[in-house]
């Protein structure tokens, strides 16, 4: 977009922009969503970004009426860098709080010069400079929303220490947290024990369809799933918490987080972020998707629809196993069978009340066991325990890798996990955009011409091609079109593969 595009949608306040680019002010130091409510400045004393930690490098202060960090966080930029998508994903995980650009860029399989050279191409900011705003935008939006004691907002946000903190926002606002605090009469909301916060998404959102996904695999003991709230019992560094979630009076879900440890808090808003695949653009997707003319009419009828994300990578894959061959109802029963037998309890009255109890098993608690024994296949048993033994010696094997290919490459070396399985880990975990199992049954059968015929794996590659790089919404799509489908209102076995 040049400046004149950029300065019509300030002036409209158009909430299409909203997170796609920011203004910094000149005369007040200032940087603007475009749905800023404040009078527009003049042209002259504007100047655009493509994010907000490029007007944050820039030397500008997120404006305390529109509020940088409640704008939606899109990933649009996906389709013309990957590597910039990954690299995110690690931030986002935590990558920078005890590494370097050197570090992540090595775990990207790219230099740090090109990484930078990236960032700066397509964010406008460094590494580093994106990983200090999200920290910045995190801890104002917890000062904002929430009643946390600033010492644990500091430490939520990721701040090394509370002198950090202040001095950070004192050299932003002029001023200290706890005036930033007193100084606004906005909306705080507390739960009991935890914290509310609000996770912004670009409309529409179909929350029916994730929830209805999600449902269908939910383990009785670690989730449950009505229709207006999801809750889960989660595990981040040792620590055993709640998550609740629910759709918000606006383009926004609530999460509740209740965690004995504020410092987890990232890693948990994250993951909220990941399996409710709230960076999506639906919008961006939609359109190209909808250039063939037999997704066209799918997305028409559900613009909203997401990829529903993973909570824990070795979770996903050995769901994914214990899916094999059986249907969902049964993998789901196994799973149960797995939590009952080796996953640590809960103390928690509010998981208590919600009928939760135990969080899934860590791969230190399934290696050397014998799991064949809860009622499966001892070869499958034994691909589930090696998998547990090579997840507790590589806690990087579900992280995102320099592509798509060198992913697949990696997962399909794991004990029990085939092509099939490795794409969707990809497309759930790693939240590859692109990750597409044209091997899955569902997806021939969602394409079924009016002769009869459904193409075969090797024609759905091929025609696949034409919708990259959102071939993963595409199979959403097809999948949701697939389950609706009267032909297949009986669930056959080979369709149990996706019982994670």
């Amino acid at each position: 977009m040049d400046f004149e595009a950029c300065r019509r949608a300030f002036l409209t306040r158009d909430p299409r922009f909203d997170g796609r680019i920011f203004a910094g002010v000149r005369t007040t130091g200032i940087y603007c969503r475009p749905i800023c409510p404040a009078r527009t400045p003049h042209a002259q004393n504007m100047t655009f970004f493509p994010s907000a930690a490029a007007a944050q490098e820039a030397g500008f202060r997120p404006c305390l009426r529109c509020r940088p960090e409640s704008s939606p966080d899109l990933g649009a930029w996906r389709g013309t860098s990957n590597t910039v998508s990954r690299a995110l994903a690690l931030i986002e995980a935590g990558a920078m709080d005890s590494g370097d650009v050197d570090g992540l860029a090595g775990r990207l399989g790219v230099g740090d010069r090109q990484l930078r050279r990236l960032f700066k191409q397509h964010l406008g900011a460094s590494p580093v400079a994106v990983a200090q705003t999200r920290r910045v935008l995190l801890a104002k939006q917890l000062i904002h929303e929430t009643r946390l004691p600033m010492s644990e907002v500091a430490m939520a946000s990721g701040f090394g220490s509370v002198r950090r903190f202040n001095e950070t926002f004192q050299q932003l606002f002029g001023r200290s947290p706890g005036a930033l605090r007193r100084s606004q009469a906005a909306e705080q909301t507390a739960a009991a024990g935890g914290i509310t916060v609000k996770l912004p998404y670009r409309a529409p959102y179909d929350w029916d369809a994730i929830v209805a996904f999600l449902a269908a695999r939910a383990i009785p003991g670690v989730e449950t799933v009505e229709p207006r709230r999801y809750a889960r019992t989660l595990q981040v560094d040792g620590a055993c918490g709640l998550v609740v979630v629910t759709p918000g009076a606006g383009d926004f879900l609530v999460a509740e987080i209740r965690f004995p440890k504020v410092q987890a808090l990232p890693a948990v808003i994250a993951r909220v972020r990941r399996v409710f695949d709230l960076t999506a653009d639906p919008a961006l997707i939609g359109a190209h998707l909808s250039h063939d003319p037999a997704l066209a009419p799918l997305v028409a009828a559900r613009p909203g629809l997401r990829a529903p994300g993973a909570w824990d990578g070795f979770e996903l894959a050995v769901r994914a196993i214990l899916g094999q061959q059986i249907t969902v109802a049964a993998a789901r029963n196994l799973a149960a069978r797995l939590v009952e037998a080796y996953g640590e309890r809960i103390d928690d009255p509010a998981a208590a009340a919600l009928g939760l109890s135990r969080v899934f098993p860590m791969p230190e608690q399934l290696a050397g066991r014998d799991i064949a024994a809860l009622g499966m296949p001892r070869a499958r048993g034994a691909a589930l325990e090696a998998l547990a033994r090579t997840a507790a010696a590589d806690r990087t094997i579900f992280t995102p890798r320099a592509d798509l290919e060198s992913a697949i490459a990696a997962l399909s070396a794991l004990p029990g996990v085939g092509e099939w399985t490795a794409q969707y880990i990809a497309l759930r975990e790693l939240r590859e955009p692109d990750a597409f199992p044209h091997a899955d049954v569902a997806l021939m059968r969602a394409l079924i011409g009016p002769d009869g015929r459904r193409p075969t794996a090797q024609e759905l590659l091929a025609r696949s091609q034409a919708w990259r790089p959102w071939r993963a919404y595409a199979a959403q799509h097809l999948w949701a079109a697939d389950a609706a489908s009267p032909r297949t209102s009986a669930r056959t076995k080979t369709d149990a593969k996706r019982a994670a």
